[in-house]
């Protein structure tokens, strides 16, 4: 299915940058608030035969997607003094300055070969008076919105030095029903809340979906038929199919960096322990063994390490240990029970769960438990997940509703690593337990 989404992608026009006296233009992304660089990002320009509509819906995607991070300020296009047909020409950079623009974004739609569209756009260091990308897409019409995540990102890492997040999706629970008769299915959608689809048909309650690194394979946690049981879901295919047929509960599973194994937990007799399975040989290896609760695991980006949630040390704290098991160092110490620990794609922090006094936070630490940092908190708050590129988390927060509290509303949202634009990301209806998947293949 996913192939499906798949644009023909021709990157035509190779990156190139010219030199100027100013210093490049950039956005500090270090700090903990940072000011909006000001972009001017303007409607494409429809060639004779090119498709107006997606002149003008490339860069309302665009300009939602950079402006939603914080870091960029859109100027109001009613400021705009050069219009699209005159750009074609180069940019006037005095009237661009005059709005206080220091970056600026154009494009041009021409019709393509094969009913499909040729996508052009330029980046431009308005003070600079400089090229700093430029870039060309064909697509068909259907697929024109990852066209423009696919633009955005190009933008964003050119002028924050990071790699961008915007061609990427989101797996999450969809939820909806009374409290106590919740109907839950795997629901995906684009990380910005479009292209939203079902997975599963409701009939089998779904927990903790996991993408996969490298294919197009969800795991996650089905009752069917009252059995609490890991399963793999291909995207390509629809095909669902159980991950091992053991004779207890198993839960909680994670892939490894290389999507060649699933970390999970199996509960038997009360006693809850790490396992890992091979996909290729389905055979499993136990990673822990102790009476204690061991579980959540999750790798290190280096699949070195696995840091997983246990009380052997009287309470629930974080461990971490080699991915193939032995002793565990314990990262957290904090009152309160920590949980849900997830492993930055850049390896350096460890996004988790805190609860403490009745309140739930999100928090992040070093993998060697120095560093922690509580993020955002709320009444209920948990299931984080980061962005392809370690810069933001998304987690779910759950309130309760009703005069006397007897209901539940849950909704997913998204915030700066830095703890600053918390930001409510949409779905059809109640959502939990989202996971983030890597850019785009």
């Amino acid at each position: 299915m996913m192939k499906k989404f798949l644009i023909a992608l021709v990157a035509s026009l190779a990156l190139f940058y010219a030199s100027a006296a100013r210093a490049d233009l950039k956005v500090n992304v270090t700090q903990g608030k940072v000011e909006p660089l000001p972009i001017a990002i303007t409607s494409f320009y429809a060639a004779p035969g090119g498709d107006a509509t997606l002149a003008q819906q490339l860069p309302q995607v665009i300009t939602a997607n950079l402006e939603k991070t914080g870091l960029f300020t859109p100027l109001n296009p009613r400021s705009f003094i050069q219009d699209p047909a005159s750009l074609q020409g180069g940019p006037r950079f005095a009237e661009w300055r005059a709005i206080n623009a220091q970056a600026l974004v154009t494009g041009t739609v021409t019709q393509g070969g094969g009913g499909k569209a040729q996508v052009e756009f330029r980046l431009w260091d308005v003070y600079g008076q400089q090229q700093l990308i430029g870039m060309s897409y064909s697509t068909t019409q259907q697929n024109w919105r990852r066209i423009a995540h696919i633009i955005s990102d190009e933008i964003y890492k050119r002028l924050t030095g990071e790699n961008g997040y915007f061609d990427s999706r989101i797996v999450y629970i969809a939820e909806s029903g009374p409290p106590q008769g919740r109907i839950k299915r795997l629901a995906i959608m684009d990380q910005d809340g479009f292209n939203h689809h079902y997975l599963t048909d409701g009939r089998a309650i779904v927990l903790t979906p996991r993408f996969s690194p490298n294919e197009q394979l969800i795991a996650y946690m089905a009752y069917y038929n009252k059995r609490p049981r890991v399963y793999l879901y291909n995207i390509d295919t629809g095909r669902q199919e159980m991950l091992g047929d053991f004779p207890n509960m198993t839960f909680s599973p994670r892939f490894s960096p290389d999507s060649s194994k699933v970390a999970m937990t199996l509960s038997e007799n009360g006693n809850s322990e790490i396992y890992v399975m091979d996909l290729r040989s389905h055979r499993s290896l136990r990673l822990t063994n102790n009476l204690a609760i061991d579980t959540s695991p999750c790798y290190s980006p280096d699949g070195n390490s696995i840091v997983f949630e246990s009380d052997r040390g009287g309470s629930q704290q974080l461990y971490v240990m080699s991915a193939n098991g032995g002793e565990a160092k314990r990262i957290t110490f904090g009152q309160g029970r920590y949980g849900n620990p997830v492993w930055s794609p850049r390896g350096d922090l460890i996004a988790f769960t805190r609860i403490y006094q009745g309140q739930f936070y999100i928090g992040v630490i070093r993998p060697d438990g120095s560093g922690e940092r509580l993020i955002t908190s709320a009444y209920h708050v948990e299931g984080p997940t980061w962005s392809p590129n370690g810069r933001v988390l998304s987690y779910f927060k759950e309130v309760p509703t009703g005069p006397r509290g007897e209901g539940r509303q849950a909704r997913l949202y998204s915030i700066d690593l830095t703890g600053y634009n918390e930001r409510m990301v949409q779905t059809p209806g109640d959502a939990s337990d989202p996971a983030w998947s890597p850019i785009n293949p």
